[in-house]
């Protein structure tokens, strides 16, 4: 009898421990990935943050055993060179940032390939002629608040990537508004837009648009084969030196490598940068 009872515990004990092995694997998917941080701006206003920036990602690939590459040369974007990485990080990007359709032809297919994407702050003022990418991302950026302490609400916490991050964050930043939302994202964290100075009513009421007193602030979204994650968050150099926002750029890096499966160059499907979007049937 206590044979019996011994192995039948035996065998519950591995059962759950093969239920179990898939998300404590995926969990170690960040380790040993290799990562792109892509810097480049086109004409106009350049972040001071993207050094800071840099240097955060940097400092968290050594604590977490993956390995950056860091550019500003639209050269990287080819097929054969991205599908060495996990994913890829546009940092404080802005404007047109590739040189010609046949790089941006190959960040499509990357992500089309199950490529992943992290995108950080102006990101969303990012190819503003390119539908497929303000798709991607997720919205065009329109207007931002003054510099200012605010609230940002995180509206849902059992979300992998919101793992440390606070009910309500008040922090300085710029709150992002913008347009061209794209449906299939799914919002993390949103603007309390009823906290920011009074002094820009006007602008913050026409930017808001529909939206009222709660705007997008942090969103992910699997996309067109790829995985995306995305946060208007992070416009001063001093966020990168705060172990909440360093925080906050790791479980976004993490929840991305965490999805993907592999770049297979094969389940790309476009061979236009403006190809319509493909769903299945």
């Amino acid at each position: 009898m206590k044979y019996s009872l011994l192995k039948a515990f035996l065998v519950l004990i591995l059962g759950l421990g093969t239920l179990l092995s898939p998300a404590w694997a995926q969990k170690n998917k960040l380790k040993n990935s290799q990562i792109l941080v892509y810097t480049k701006n086109g004409v106009g206003y350049v972040h001071d943050n993207i050094p800071s920036a840099v240097q955060c990602i940097r400092d968290l690939g050594k604590q977490h055993k993956f390995s950056v590459d860091v550019s500003d040369d639209p050269n990287v974007f080819t097929e054969n060179n991205l599908k060495k990485y996990t994913l890829i990080i546009f940092t404080s990007t802005n404007n047109d940032v590739f040189a010609n359709d046949e790089q941006r032809l190959a960040f499509r297919r990357y992500i089309e390939a199950g490529g992943g994407f992290v995108g950080v702050h102006s990101v969303t003022g990012t190819e503003r002629k390119w539908v497929w990418f303000k798709m991607m991302v997720g919205e065009t950026f329109t207007w931002h608040a003054n510099f200012q302490s605010f609230s940002v609400i995180n509206i849902d916490p059992k979300h992998p990537s919101m793992e440390g991050i606070p009910s309500v964050w008040t922090k300085e930043d710029e709150c992002y508004f913008g347009r061209e939302m794209y449906p299939g994202i799914k919002v993390l964290m949103m603007h309390d837009v009823s906290t920011l100075d009074k002094k820009q009513s006007d602008l913050i009421l026409k930017n808001a648009g529909t939206f009222g007193d709660y705007f997008p602030a942090v969103w992910y979204q699997d996309f067109q084969g790829g995985h995306v994650w995305v946060t208007t968050l992070g416009h001063s150099k001093v966020d990168y030196q705060n172990p909440l926002y360093s925080n906050h750029l790791l479980q976004g890096i993490k929840y991305v490598a965490n999805q993907s499966k592999g770049i297979d160059f094969n389940r790309a499907f476009s061979s236009n940068r403006d190809d319509k979007l493909h769903f299945n049937d």
